[in-house]
């Protein structure tokens, strides 16, 4: 959904073969028709990322499917809002593990296959502007995990460049999505009349914004960039 959709249809209409792994299959399984209708293969594969069988039997079946892997784009996460003083350690401990355990483990999962099959490959994860600029209060897990994403991401690009595997993320800025109004719907707010004003390119961010920034990252003309955090924002940060 959302950005993750974005990035896969992008991605396929750039000329990829796409697995499309989430948590809720039938979700997975409409972006699939998405690709399919692309003439793209494709495939949906149900998978909780913070679970190492999960992952491990995702790399596997993509592997049996496709006869390998080039590209992984960690985008799988969950944004809870819940003040710092009244979150329980088990809200916290999920945040951490969907969106910190998950980016490592399909990367780790995935960069082994890289380095067995010996052609590098390109992974892309999912960070924020919210692992460096606290947006708002009720988000501190949030934060937190996104500020470990942005430096997983520069730790596994030294580890892994002897092997060719780039290693970058992008951090979005307010993105257009079904989760944002999620956020905001309960809170009778509404995120143009919020944040438009604050961006300095006047309007929110679309999935298609994000997905253009991975598609960079994982073509050619990236290949000589490795561990960095491309913000796509706006100017947000700059407003």
């Amino acid at each position: 959904m959302g950005i993750g959709r974005g990035i896969a249809v992008m991605l396929a209409h750039a000329g990829a073969d796409i697995v499309v792994a989430d948590i809720n299959l039938e979700a997975a399984r409409e972006v699939v028709g998405e690709i399919e209708a692309l003439e793209r293969k494709a495939l949906a594969i149900k998978a909780d990322v913070s679970k190492a069988v999960d992952v491990k039997r995702m790399v596997e079946v993509t592997v049996d499917k496709f006869g390998g892997v080039d590209i992984l784009v960690n985008n799988a996460g969950i944004i809870p809002l819940k003040p710092a003083l009244e979150l329980e350690e088990e809200e916290w401990d999920r945040v951490q593990d969907v969106n910190v355990k998950g980016t490592f483990l399909c990367s780790q999962a995935v960069a082994r296959e890289m380095v067995k099959q010996g052609r590098g490959g390109k992974i892309v994860n999912m960070g924020s502007i919210d692992g460096v600029y606290p947006l708002m209060v009720g988000f501190a897990h949030y934060d937190t995990s996104k500020a470990a994403v942005i430096m997983l991401t520069k730790s596994l690009s030294k580890e892994l460049a002897p092997h060719k595997i780039n290693v970058n993320a992008v951090a979005p800025g307010i993105v257009d999505t079904p989760a944002l109004w999620r956020l905001a719907d309960p809170l009778g707010l509404d995120p143009n009349v919020i944040f438009n004003s604050r961006i300095p390119l006047g309007r929110l961010e679309q999935p298609e914004d994000v997905a253009k920034a991975v598609l960079f990252l994982v073509s050619d003309t990236a290949e000589y960039i490795t561990g960095i955090c491309l913000f796509v924002e706006g100017g947000f940060l700059v407003g």
